[in-house]
């Protein structure tokens, strides 16, 4: 006999079991694997949890073919009561599995009941584990047990996706329930940005639906809703439908500057709302507070309190050694000083904040080209050092947090201490406020953020723009499309141009909140050292020398 000929009449039965059981799981052998399971049952081999999750799992594969779809729910009902009388305790993977045999079987209440049973074996769900209940939901659109599972989805803070909010979508559509439909529009816009066909169809469908035509408010307050697109941050209200009668609903495209081709509106950038960049800012505070000495970061803090006029932020360690990896290469003021005086020029005469270690100021000191520079940075108030054994990296970004104002890394904050946010709006914020640079031959240019978002933007006059997802053969931005969502009466509803630009006079209402409107108002992404102001009203400081 051949060793793996005896290898293998010398296996007991389990391991006899495992091994012919992975053979028919690697060739998807459901036929195959149920005749080893009532082989093993009558001849009562010892089945463990993998055992009979690995069978239920080819039991649920089986269900999408018709011919073998009864067949395995038979037996994939049967093998998990068998796991039940053998006191066994399933683990999540066997859930979701049952669930999915559930919901092939029309059985949407029972995948509903198994998920919210599962806490009894000590596991948690996860999004794989409701979705069978959802998604048959959904299909049989019986909305109100749809929405019933989404809320015991946020209960245990587990997360919809992108096909799990166009489900819901879908069946509100159908169901002709249009608070629901704004509802996860916005629910898209927040958690996905950019949306795939199937989704797009399914938006498309909805405005054109005669029940779309039938909701909105003639009458919506204009500066009710501006101050909401304020409050948000820009690119939303969240205040419900605008306006009455039928949607235009076309594909199209945006420029480079952000106008829709369809319609001529103007996208914007979209910022993070009030709320969440308060808690952003307290949530870096704490993470520093941690990993700082406590009286250094507070003193910072208190100091911000006094001096927040400050439009930019300057990450002066990062622009310092940029490029500076070669034989005589050390830290340039030069470079620092290049963009600390563009950004001085482009915003109306105002001095941005240059972050930088006490270690390396003090280097700087003891040149006597350099000591003149810094010098006149300490008298103009550009300049805040951070004490010895302080990481720098939490002062400049609490800074440009707390003061919603421009960044200038080119730092992507991708490291570990940046993980430690764990904010899934920290690449938003990102998107808003950060500007990249490089120096060509000396010469600098600034990467200024994009002129608008590729997220779901809805304006004040109540119309929608969504962007598609790109497709893995290329990454062109010109050739994104977009669905351009209008209505006719759009303009006679609220008197304003949309997203946060005001034509009607009523200068005032830029008064509600403070939105570092300098970075909001920039046009062009590619600020070279011949171009003009980036605004902002801010406090006079001399001119540098």
């Amino acid at each position: 006999m051949t060793a793996n000929k005896k290898k293998k009449a010398n296996q007991n039965p389990e391991n006899k079991f495992q091994f012919e059981l992975n053979s028919c799981s690697k060739s998807k052998d459901f036929r195959g694997a149920i005749s080893l399971y009532d082989d093993a049952v009558s001849n009562k081999t010892r089945l463990n949890q993998h055992h009979l999750n690995a069978l239920l799992y080819l039991c649920s594969n089986a269900v999408t073919n018709p011919s073998l779809k009864q067949l395995a729910l038979d037996y994939g009902f049967r093998i998990f009561n068998h796991m039940s009388s053998l006191n066994i305790t399933p683990n999540e993977a066997t859930v979701a599995t049952v669930a999915r045999l559930a919901a092939a079987n029309g059985d949407g209440d029972r995948a509903f009941e198994l998920v919210k049973d599962i806490g009894k074996y000590n596991v948690a769900p996860r999004l794989r584990t409701y979705d069978p209940a959802l998604f048959c939901f959904c299909e049989f659109l019986d909305a109100d047990k749809a929405y019933e599972v989404e809320e015991h989805m946020n209960s245990v803070e587990v997360s919809l996706e992108e096909a799990e909010i166009a489900a819901l979508l879908n069946v509100s559509a159908k169901k002709g329930r249009a608070d629901r439909v704004y509802r996860y529009l916005h629910k898209l816009r927040s958690g996905v940005r950019c949306v795939g066909e199937s989704t797009a169809a399914i938006i498309e469908e909805w405005f054109q639906s005669s029940e779309a035509r039938e909701v909105g408010e003639g009458d919506l307050d204009a500066r009710r809703v501006r101050e909401g697109v304020l409050r948000n941050g820009g690119g939303w209200h969240g205040l419900g439908w605008v306006g009455k009668g039928d949607w235009l609903v076309s594909r199209t495209s945006v420029d480079g500057d952000g106008i829709c081709c369809g319609c001529g509106e103007q996208l914007v950038c979209v910022d993070i709302d009030d709320e969440e960049m308060e808690k952003f800012s307290l949530s870096i505070a704490a993470l520093a507070v941690e990993r700082e000495v406590k009286a250094n970061f507070s003193e910072f803090q208190g100091w911000l309190e006094k001096h927040d006029s400050y439009e930019a932020i300057v990450d002066g360690a990062n622009i310092g050694l940029y490029q500076q990896n070669f034989a005589d290469g050390g830290f340039s003021i030069n470079q620092l000083d290049n963009v600390v005086k563009e950004l001085y020029n482009r915003n109306g005469k105002k001095w941005p904040l240059v972050i930088l270690h006490n270690k390396r100021v003090r280097g700087l000191m003891e040149n006597p080209s350099s000591r003149i520079l810094v010098e006149e940075w300490m008298k103009n108030g550009v300049l805040y050092t951070t004490p010895n054994g302080s990481n720098d990296d939490w002062y400049w970004l609490y800074a440009a947090i707390k003061l919603r104002c421009l960044l200038v890394t080119n730092d992507e904050m991708r490291d570990h201490i940046f993980e430690l946010i764990g904010s899934n709006f920290f690449n938003q914020w990102k998107e808003r406020h950060q500007a990249h640079y490089t120096f060509v031959k000396g010469n600098l240019k600034l990467q200024m953020p994009p002129s608008y978002s590729l997220v779901i933007q809805e304006s004040e006059k109540g119309s929608w723009h969504v962007p598609l997802a790109l497709g893995t053969s290329t990454s062109n931005e010109s050739s994104r499309p977009w669905i351009c969502i209008t209505r006719k009466s759009a303009d006679d509803d609220v008197a304003t141009v949309s997203n946060g630009v005001d034509t009607s006079g009523n200068g005032d209402l830029d008064q509600p909140q403070k939105l570092a409107d300098n970075v909001r108002n920039l046009d062009s992404q590619v600020i070279d050292s011949n171009s003009t102001s980036i605004t902002g009203k801010r406090k006079e400081r001399s001119e540098p020398s």
